[in-house]
């Protein structure tokens, strides 16, 4: 199999000209978290809103587990957040019978609990609304490229791709070239037969798969021109929900192009698993070639257990403003959830990390 390559993909529209510096320090890349309703302050979920530094989500639940003496399935989160970033986000604590956990002795290195409060239902995965970004890049040329990038976005949107920490630490090697993420390269070991024995390493590897293929799909929509039209056949997500539905009326096609324009609806790619998919007609034979194109990372995803899912190629952000003060520019803006904000940025700015992680 070739290797899982990113760099070819698509842009909504042409490459960025301004560069700028992206995360040169924690606080350059903050994220709150919209879980879109207010705990109710009764139950026995305890809810902690907690604020993390350059610390990922799952070592806090397993820290916050470890302080209340519970076992690690009892705390649960909606999302998992970027490690390196300000981030302010819930975490749900099973815990029936049991008084209010006091939280003033719990010390953790780049943690803070800022509020508590209880709440009848379980903190799910994916059960949130959305995260507000707010962006600093640093040593910018051409901030007035990203202002008119920004306006166009506001406008028109873009896609809805998966982003950069999807798969995996990205790296420049003694070449200066961007080396590809792990999560991709784990992959493709998979794909070629390794058995990855590490729950979590597995898991991150499958989900960069599934990612990367529908990148591929909505990349290969872009190449052709059929972003912006909605096909027959196309399984279109309905606006703030994850339900979708088949467009097959040909006589009805004027009315529903109109209600993408209007973002009512928007069409969608495949998240691949077992079974057929949801498409008919154009959009159909479209994905049916991309699969044909990667056909051993399809046969391995529809083993995984995967059921086929659908997910919408464009996002619009919302609350979007931007600053600039000399050669710093702060951008901020809403997002649904399991949308990345590099994806916006991507289309706006190269950014240029001032350290490569580990």
């Amino acid at each position: 199999m070739k290797p899982l390559d990113t760099e070819h993909w698509q842009y909504y529209f042409t490459k960025p000209v301004s560069t700028g510096i992206f995360k040169f320090q924690a606080d350059d890349f903050q994220v709150v978290e919209d879980l879109g309703y207010e705990p109710c302050g009764e139950g026995e979920h305890q809810f902690v809103f907690i604020e993390k530094t350059n610390t990922n989500t799952a070592y806090v639940a397993e820290q916050l587990a470890r302080f209340v003496n519970l076992p690690l399935r009892q705390v649960t989160y909606a999302g998992r957040k970027d490690k390196y970033a300000v981030t302010q986000q819930w975490f749900g604590i099973h815990a029936p019978g049991k008084a209010d956990f006091d939280f003033s002795g719990f010390e953790l290195e780049g943690v803070r609990v800022l509020k508590q409060t209880r709440h009848n239902k379980k903190l799910r995965t994916g059960q949130l609304k959305g995260n507000h970004f707010t962006i600093t890049l640093r040593q910018v040329l051409h901030p007035e490229a990203i202002e008119a990038r920004l306006k166009e976005i506001a406008q028109h949107g873009v896609p809805n791709y998966y982003g950069e920490q999807r798969f995996g630490v990205m790296r420049l090697n003694e070449m200066g070239e961007v080396q590809r993420g792990g999560n991709l390269v784990m992959a493709e070991r998979m794909v070629n037969g390794e058995t990855i024995r590490h729950r979590n390493k597995r898991s991150m590897a499958l989900s960069a798969l599934r990612s990367w293929l529908f990148n591929e799909m909505l990349s290969t929509r872009l190449a052709q021109g059929q972003f912006d039209k909605v096909l027959e056949g196309d399984a279109l997500v309905l606006s703030g929900s994850n339900s979708y539905f088949v467009h097959q009326e040909a006589s009805r096609h004027e009315q529903t192009q109109q209600r993408y324009n209007d973002k009512d609806v928007c069409p969608s790619a495949p998240l691949w698993g077992k079974g057929n998919l949801a498409t008919s007609h154009a959009a159909l034979k479209m994905e049916e070639e991309v699969a044909h194109q990667h056909a051993q990372v399809v046969d391995f995803l529809s083993q995984c257990g995967f059921e086929q899912e659908r997910r919408a190629i464009k996002i619009w952000p919302s609350q979007l403003e931007w600053l600039v003060k000399g050669d710093t520019f702060t951008v901020s803006f809403a997002l649904p959830s399991g949308c990345f904000a590099t994806s916006v940025l991507r289309e706006c700015v190269e950014t240029l990390s001032p350290i490569n992680r580990v």
